[in-house]
Formats: C-alpha cells, structure tokens, sequence
C-alpha cells in the first residue's frame, strides 16, 4: 500500500473512530483531550462533532491552521508528561481521549504510547474511551465501529 492510500485509510478510520466515539460518550461527564495538535484538523473535527464539551489540547507548539486554533485557556504547550501531570494536579476528568503523538516510526512511536499510558489513565472517568493510532497499555481494547479495521486505530474503553 502506497503511503497515500495509508494516510487516506488513517483519515478515513480517524473520522469514523471519532464519530463513533462521539455517541459512546454521550451521558458520561467529562472533558475531551486531543493529544497532538499538529494543524488542527480532528482538533476542528472533535469540536464538531462534540460541540458541548470542553476540548483540551497538547502539543509542544501551535502549529495549526488559523482557523483550526484552540481557545488560549484549553490550549496545554509543552511536553505531554508534563501537561498531563498538570492536569492530573487540577482535577481534569476526561470522557475521550484522542492520542496522536507518534512521528511516524513505529517502535518509537510505540513506546512514547507506552509511557504516556499511565499519565493518561488516572485522568479518565469510568467508561471514558481512548482512541489512538498507536498502542496503550492498561486499558481495556475494545472493538471500534465495523468501518474500521482493528490493526489502523486502536479502541480503548476505561
């Protein structure tokens, strides 16, 4: 496969992960975390279709499109460890989590995963989901929407 139809089957499952995802959420309390800002397309996504919650963001710097920025107040800029202890510190409870930090290359990128599973867990509330591109450790995997296959994003349910 050509690295343009995988990028196109990564959107496509991005897209369809979050809207299922959106839905499993519905009635659980919480905030949304998009983990990786990069340009700002599923942060523009996420608000979309999650127009009533409060979506935090973090990424080491604001790279994204104009019109694709997060409010100053919801935006976290710096190393994700360190935001997500910080979030942890003031009581953040998330509902969602969409983890995108990986640069592309798998045992990297799997285990930066590994390491940011713990900081990511004591922030979810029971039943909270967490999708992702790369594996996590110490959730439980579930089964995502039919449209998606199980080795392009990965379904976690808290």
């Amino acid at each position: 496969m050509s690295r343009l139809e995988s990028m196109r089957r990564r959107l496509t499952a991005q897209i369809d992960g979050i809207n299922w995802a959106a839905g499993q959420i519905e009635g659980l309390e919480g905030d949304v975390l998009e983990l990786g800002l990069g340009n700002g397309r599923t942060y523009d996504h996420l608000r979309e279709v999650l127009p009533g919650r409060r979506i935090w963001v973090i990424d080491r710097e604001m790279n994204a499109h104009p019109s694709c920025v997060p409010p100053a107040e919801n935006f976290l800029q710096g190393d994700a460890d360190r935001m997500l202890m910080q979030m942890a510190r003031s009581g953040t409870k998330l509902a969602l989590v969409h983890y995108e930090l990986g640069i592309g290359v798998a045992e990297k990128d799997a285990a930066k995963s590994r390491a940011m599973s713990p900081l990511i867990a004591p922030l979810m509330v029971p039943g909270g989901l967490v999708i992702s591109q790369d594996p996590l450790e110490g959730f439980d995997r579930i089964a995502g929407p039919e449209t998606v296959a199980g080795d392009r994003y990965l379904f976690y349910r808290v």
